[in-house]
């Protein structure tokens, strides 16, 4: 097997081999740890030029994921595309930022923006809008840059435009790949409509754009008093549109989709972010793959291109209020109204929400992690595991209040007291989230082993104030490890009162390069039943040692 055809996780010493997508464990000459462990991008080796455009039908797609169950039948499976170290590489269908690497707070009110904005002077039409519910419609300004530009719909100014800026960086933030939007004013007289330019009416009969549909255009968007319109114009994302994903499956060809989209963590951690942020319009519709062509390999980018769908607003209008806590339709549900004569009561129903309309219904002190549910099933989220959702609340927890206050900001809104509550609700989201999920697996991370012998790490539950040290602190086991023989030889054990302090080594380690040692902490008297040991293995390099896997299985 090419081992840069595959990627490859710890179990630890389970090897994932792509191209049969199976489990082995590693025989007497197989390593458990590779050179180039733990992997910091995820291997694309593979020509992904012959890929073809598809059209995914949202209706058959929603009746698939609302009424249906699609992708693996197994459960329980671990994301199968973590490295030894038990996190996501990077990859075309997401980057690692905020956690793993420093994110400023200019960074993350920024986004993905890179400065450029839509040219000045007549703007062409070169589409009209044909997804979506927000009006719009796609132009060319004259630097020949594409833009597609979403209004706010009419008598809900702000709601639909921040909504969309705030997230997009948010997304950013937390490593998806993200079209680059910015805030613009447009004028009637700015635009004309292009000779190619087309629309598919009601008829469904496609025909060219006439002055009546950007009449349209107008009416059903909120005009400022001067008489412009706000709007978001996304820049054209670079290379050829395919399509979208689904959140289940793999895409047949591209040769480089080997891992079943509901076994991919970044897509189940979506479960936790779409959470925080209400993100409830979850679909294939949403999602835009790209053929791109870098240092001369042409491979598929996977982008989230819809994500405004979030807070408290749609496209139109407030969301309504069960949204975010039930799906479209939940048979069980439909029997008790009938059976309680429309008397049984969901948490939903007695929600108060604060008087924000350019922000909509949206609230933390009532907000249930577990509970939120987007607007259809989503297999990628049926499939997530403890880990997973451990994963996506690191990141959550890492948004400091400053940096959500700033990402807020971005939204441009003219009330202060909408701004607030955004960050507000979004603080306090990101908090019970925190106290969901950082207990649920063993929290600790952040393990390094200095060169004289001294472990560190930090429990994630206790550093975000969701839980107290363990009463009778961790115990450290020592071992040294064969790679080839996956064995182990103990040579001591350590203490630790708390995460806090780095605990020495009970012998000196072995310096030579390429050798390893195991440490298992175990906390002693936990809080929490899901606290069990952590392994860390570590190779020595000629200066340091290198934490090449995690084991958080509390073997």
């Amino acid at each position: 097997m090419n081992r840069h055809a595959c990627l490859t996780r710890l179990a630890p010493g389970a090897v994932l081999l792509c191209g049969a997508l199976v489990i082995a464990e590693p025989s007497a000459t197989t390593a458990t740890f590779r050179s180039d462990d733990p992997l910091g991008r995820e291997p694309e080796t593979q020509d992904a030029s012959g890929v073809q455009s598809w059209t995914i039908d949202l209706f058959i797609d929603l009746a698939t994921n609302l009424f249906g169950s699609p992708g693996s039948p197994e459960s329980g499976v671990r994301a199968r595309n973590v490295n030894t170290i038990d996190e996501v590489p990077d990859s075309n269908w997401f980057t690692n930022r905020i956690l793993q690497h420093p994110v400023s707070i200019d960074e993350a009110a920024r986004g993905p923006h890179t400065g450029v904005v839509p040219a000045e002077g007549p703007w062409i039409i070169v589409a009209a809008k044909e997804i979506g519910a927000a009006p719009g419609f796609t132009i060319q300004d004259n630097n020949r840059n594409v833009w597609f530009v979403s209004f706010d719909a009419r008598g809900y100014p702000e709601a639909a435009t921040a909504a969309i800026l705030v997230a997009n960086k948010i997304f950013w933030t937390l490593g998806y790949w993200q079209t680059e939007s910015v805030l613009t004013h447009v004028h009637p007289h700015q635009v004309v409509i292009g000779d190619t330019a087309t629309v598919k009416p009601m008829s469904g009969t496609v025909r060219r754009m006439r002055s009546e549909d950007l009449d349209d255009v107008w009416r059903r968007a909120e005009p400022s008093a001067d008489g412009s319109y706000r709007a978001v114009a996304a820049r054209k994302l670079p290379g050829r549109a395919v399509g979208g994903f689904r959140y289940y499956g793999t895409r047949p060809d591209d040769p480089n989709d080997v891992v079943p989209h509901e076994h991919r963590r970044e897509l189940r951690a979506l479960k936790v972010f779409g959470a925080w942020t209400n993100l409830v319009d979850m679909k294939a519709g949403n999602t835009l793959d790209m053929v791109i062509t870098e240092d001369g390999q042409t491979r598929v980018r996977h982008y989230l291109q819809d994500v405004g769908s979030t807070f408290g607003t749609g496209a139109n209008a407030p969301r309504e209020f069960d949204e975010g806590w039930e799906h479209l339709y939940e048979g069980d549900l439909v029997w008790k109204r009938m059976a309680s004569l429309g008397f049984f009561m969901r948490p939903w129903q007695t929600v108060h929400y604060e008087d924000q309309p350019a922000i909509g219904r949206f609230e933390g002190a009532q907000f249930d992690p577990a509970g939120w549910k987007p607007r259809v099933p989503t297999a990628a989220f049926r499939h997530a595991q403890p880990d997973d959702l451990f994963w996506a609340a690191r990141r959550v927890m890492a948004f400091s209040d400053p940096m959500i206050r700033a990402i807020a900001a971005a939204g441009d809104y003219s009330s202060p007291e909408a701004t607030q509550h955004l960050a507000d609700v979004l603080i306090q989201r990101r908090d019970r989230i925190g106290a969901a999920y950082l207990n649920a697996v063993s929290p600790l991370v952040e393990f390094s082993l200095s060169p004289d012998g001294r472990l560190s790490f930090v429990n994630a539950a206790v550093k975000a104030g969701v839980a107290p040290e363990p009463t009778g602190g961790y115990r450290v086991t020592w071992a040294r490890f064969d790679n080839n023989t996956n064995s182990m030889a103990g040579f001591g054990d350590s203490a630790a009162a708390d995460s806090r302090t780095a605990v020495a080594t009970p012998q000196p380690l072995p310096n030579a390069v390429g050798a390893f040692v195991c440490v298992r902490v175990s906390p002693v008297s936990p809080p929490h039943d899901t606290w069990g040991g952590v392994r860390a293995y570590f190779r020595r390099t000629d200066r340091s040692w290198v934490l090449v896997g995690l084991d958080r299985s509390g073997a």
